[in-house]
């Protein structure tokens, strides 16, 4: 298994949110390990760094340190040949496909991209989000594996 980065430790949200735009918004893209780039938009960091609140509304109302923390871990994961990579689950379709990837490298910790392509036909991603799935880890491990032949061809239309 890879070294992990250390975790992130600020006091404040704004810190982390500011990390986030910075290394990964402002920053460029991140390169996958299979030389797909990876883009950050701003609107992510909720998503991915806040989590429902006990109200029972499903909104994401809490800020969640312990996901913050593991903030660099996404482009460890991302760039990284070890990661084990999984087709995502497509809610909306109730199946899984090779457009989401999910990727794990450290613990239960998982990275989840969308892929689509450029105007010109090269590949490019997105980020969904990023956690810790410890209840989930193992539904995502029974996964199909993502592989680009995969990918390829259930997107031979363009997207």
């Amino acid at each position: 298994m890879c070294q992990q980065p250390p975790l992130l430790s600020y006091a404040t949200e704004a810190e982390y949110r500011a990390h986030f735009e910075h290394h990964y918004c402002f920053g460029g893209s991140v390169m996958t390990c299979d030389g797909i780039p990876v883009y950050f938009g701003k609107n992510r960091f909720n998503h991915a760094f806040y989590e429902s609140s006990d109200d029972g509304s499903g909104k994401k109302a809490r800020f969640a340190r312990d996901r913050a923390e593991r903030m660099d871990w996404i482009r460890a994961t991302l760039q990284s040949p070890a990661a084990k990579t999984y087709q995502g689950w497509l809610k909306w379709e109730r199946k899984h496909s090779p457009i989401r990837r999910v990727a794990v490298l450290y613990e239960d910790f998982v990275v989840v991209i969308e892929i689509g392509k450029k105007k010109n036909g090269a590949l490019k991603a997105n980020f969904i989000t990023a956690y810790c799935a410890d209840l989930s880890i193992g539904k995502i491990e029974a996964s199909p594996q993502w592989s680009l032949e995969a990918y390829r061809a259930e997107n031979k239309d363009g997207r």
